[in-house]
């Protein structure tokens, strides 16, 4: 198991080394723990993001929803704060400036989240349903037949860049660099070449895109009336796969971890989404993939329920810590969506409705093929990846009855790829996969299928 620095007992916080600031960079298993002693000293507690960048942590959620709703006090712009660190900080390539609506303030915010918005509402979601479901058989076809898997490496890591690929009309060879470098930035480790190799990918395909337009979100983008330049076109187009990747990934692989081992999930999964989606509240609630993030950056020095922060040092909200809040007791029900795992305010996620299409689909498409799966080590034994930002498993192991996935698009098994290879896998799955997607006509759809999709518009 993946040990925090305060773990036996010891305080948070404590170790002189750290100046009094909870390296935030070491957390791993133990983080609901250390959120509960964090909390205990304030709503707002000095952290570190990696050796020597110092932060301030906000765990309480009134708090936080406080910062996130006043963007003139808390900015998003974090040049002042760059210039501070050194260019080889681990945590440099995913909190450094890029001109994308994450990261802009009033106007500049406005314009660029409008591309976006605009483009994201383009999207069909029963298409996107589609995506996941022909890449899920695909992938479940894969390792289905061995009667083990890894539902992290064989699944989750891969399925979401899949379906974004197709979403925003990616290549695969792009694609296969791309969850390369975003893996590597998350996890801060050769952070700097990770962010490289994913700028790299992103500009090929804005320069294919705007040789060859298609449709697709990428397009969208670059044929928006407010006439992205191209590098904010290929920044708005990080963002989006950031987002849409990693996190999605995580979201996937909490939500099967919980409905694998909670009791309360006990029985047949399979045949219904009522319970993932109850499944994917909670996660959302109490176990969310980015569990702290939203940073901003204070204009001035400012007061704050008792604690100094200082001029462009980061702010960081721990919305794992926030939707945990013992004033929220009892909040943690499903149905209800007023967690902070989306972030709030003016940043709130775009993409939050395609990004839980996604997972829900995945996680139904797996649990219909798999009904039996069992995780093959007790859920206190899987290890979590230490880092300051996400809340995201190495593995998630499981067993079941092999079986043999036979449907309109797979109807044999597909040679085993190393899928831990993002590089080697996702191009062997997007090679052996040869048959499209062909959404329904909408004047087919039958009357519960409209009220769906505007149900998940609305989301």
């Amino acid at each position: 198991m993946t040990a925090g620095p305060s773990e036996a007992g010891a305080p948070p916080s404590g170790c002189p080394a750290h100046g009094g600031r909870y390296p935030l960079y070491e957390l791993g298993a133990d983080a609901p723990a250390v959120y509960e002693r964090l909390r205990a000293r304030g709503p707002v507690v000095p952290v570190e993001l990696s050796p020597g960048v110092p932060a301030s942590l906000v765990t309480g959620y009134d708090e936080a929803l406080q910062v996130l709703r006043d963007p003139t006090t808390f900015r998003k712009d974090p040049r002042g704060w760059q210039e501070t660190v050194p260019e080889d900080c681990p945590v440099l390539p995913l909190m450094m400036y890029r001109p994308n609506c994450r990261l802009a303030d009033g106007a500049a915010h406005s314009r660029l989240r409008l591309a976006v918005t605009d483009s994201l509402e383009r999207v069909d979601l029963f298409a996107l349903r589609g995506y996941v479901e022909k890449n899920a058989d695909v992938l479940i076809g894969r390792f289905a037949g061995r009667g083990a898997g890894d539902l992290v490496a064989d699944y989750a890591r891969v399925l979401p860049l899949l379906v974004f690929n197709e979403m925003f009309g990616c290549p695969p060879d792009v694609g296969d660099r791309l969850v390369l470098g975003m893996s590597g930035i998350f996890d801060t480790v050769n952070a700097r070449q990770s962010n490289e190799i994913m700028r790299d990918a992103v500009l090929e395909l804005v320069r294919l895109k705007r040789r060859e337009p298609a449709q697709d979100v990428t397009t969208w983008l670059a044929e928006h009336p407010v006439q992205l330049t191209d590098e904010e076109l290929m920044h708005q187009i990080l963002t989006l796969l950031g987002a849409g990747t990693e996190p999605t990934q995580n979201l996937i692989v909490n939500g099967l971890r919980l409905l694998l081992s909670d009791e309360r999930f006990a029985g047949d999964l399979s045949g219904g989404n009522l319970q993932v989606e109850d499944a994917l509240d909670e996660i959302l609630w109490t176990d969310p993939p980015l569990a702290n993030f939203a940073i901003t950056y204070p204009a001035e020095d400012v007061e704050f329920r008792g604690v100094t922060l200082p001029k462009n040092q980061p702010v960081v909200i721990s919305l794992a810590a926030a939707n945990t809040d013992p004033a929220l007791a009892g909040e943690h029900r499903g149905g209800n969506r007023a967690h902070l795992s989306w972030s709030a305010g003016p940043h709130t996620c775009p993409a939050q409705g395609q990004a839980r299409l996604i997972a829900s689909a995945a996680i139904e498409k797996v649990l219909d093929a798999l009904p039996d799966m069992e995780l093959a080590v007790p859920a206190h034994m899987l290890t979590w990846r230490p880092g300051p930002f996400h809340r995201a498993l190495h593995s998630l192991p499981v067993n079941f009855p092999p079986v043999t996935v036979t449907t309109g698009i797979v109807s044999a098994p597909i040679p085993a790829a190393d899928v831990t290879a993002p590089q080697e896998g996702l191009a062997a799955v997007l090679t052996a996969r040869k048959q499209e997607y062909r959404p329904e006509p909408a004047s087919r759809l039958g009357h519960w299928r409209r009220a769906t999709r505007d149900w998940f518009r609305r989301l």
